[in-house]
C-alpha cells in the first residue's frame, strides 16, 4: 500500500478489514450448480466519531450462467423472472467485475488491507460468491476468502433475534415484507442492522477509536 495514503478511521476498527455488506438472490441452494440472479453490495464507512453508516449501494441483476440450474421453489420466494427482458441483467463476469472494482477502490482509498463480507448467514452468500469468482476465473478479488461477519449471530446477541426481518424490527429499522428478498433491499437493511449493532457496542464502551495515523 502507498505510504502516502492517509488511513480512514475504519482501517483501524476491524484489523484493517473493510466491511462490505452483501446479499445474493439465487436459483437454489447449491453454489456450484444453481444460478446467481442478483447481487448487491453496500459500502460501509465510518465518521470521525467512530460510527459506522451505509454509504453506497452497488447492485446488478445477473444472467444465469450457461447450464445453470434454477429451482422453481426459489423463484417463488424471490419473485425473480430470470429471463424477463426488462431485468437488464449482466453476465456474471461483468456484474462481479463492476462491483469488485468499486470495492477495491474503497479498500485502497480507506487504507484498508482487504474487504470482509458482512451478510445475514454468510455461509450461503460467501459460498455462492466464491463459486462465481472461481467459475469466472476472476483474479483480483478484494474479499477475504473465508472470513466474514454474520448479522444473524450479531442480531441474536444484540436483540435475541436471528431472522433478518425480526432483528431489523427489534433494532428499530422499518421492514417492508413486500420488498424483502430483493438483493438491494435485504443488503441495505442488513447494512443498517450491522451498523446499528456496531455503533451500539461502541456506545456501551466496547471500542474506542484509535488515534493512530
Amino acid at each position: 500500500m502507498n505510504d502516502t495514503v492517509r488511513k480512514s478511521p475504519i482501517a483501524y476498527r476491524f484489523r484493517g478489514f473493510l466491511p462490505v455488506v452483501v446479499d445474493l438472490e439465487t436459483g437454489g441452494f447449491n453454489a456450484r450448480t444453481d444460478a446467481l440472479l442478483e447481487i448487491a453490495a453496500v459500502i460501509v464507512r465510518m465518521d470521525n466519531d467512530g460510527r459506522l453508516y451505509p454509504a453506497r449501494t452497488l447492485a446488478h441483476h445477473v444472467e444465469p450462467f450457461p447450464g445453470a440450474n434454477i429451482e422453481p421453489e426459489s423463484l417463488k420466494v424471490n419473485g425473480i423472472d430470470p429471463y424477463h427482458p426488462f431485468r437488464m441483467a449482466l453476465p456474471e463476469t461483468e456484474a462481479l467485475s463492476n462491483i469488485l472494482r468499486e470495492v477495491r477502490r474503497e479498500v485502497r482509498e480507506t487504507g484498508c488491507t482487504r474487504a470482509v463480507m458482512v451478510a445475514h448467514n454468510p455461509i450461503f452468500d460467501l459460498g455462492f460468491f466464491n463459486a462465481a469468482i472461481e467459475r469466472n476465473d476472476i483474479k483480483r478479488n478484494p474479499f477475504h476468502p473465508f472470513s466474514s461477519f454474520d448479522t444473524a449471530t450479531l442480531g441474536g446477541l444484540a436483540y435475541g433475534q436471528t431472522v433478518l426481518a425480526r432483528a431489523a424490527q427489534a433494532a428499530g429499522i422499518e421492514w417492508d415484507m413486500r420488498e424483502a428478498h430483493s438483493a438491494i433491499y435485504d443488503a441495505e437493511r442488513t447494512a443498517e442492522l450491522f451498523c446499528r449493532i456496531v455503533n451500539q457496542w461502541k456506545d456501551f464502551g466496547g471500542w474506542v477509536p484509535s488515534s493512530a495515523d
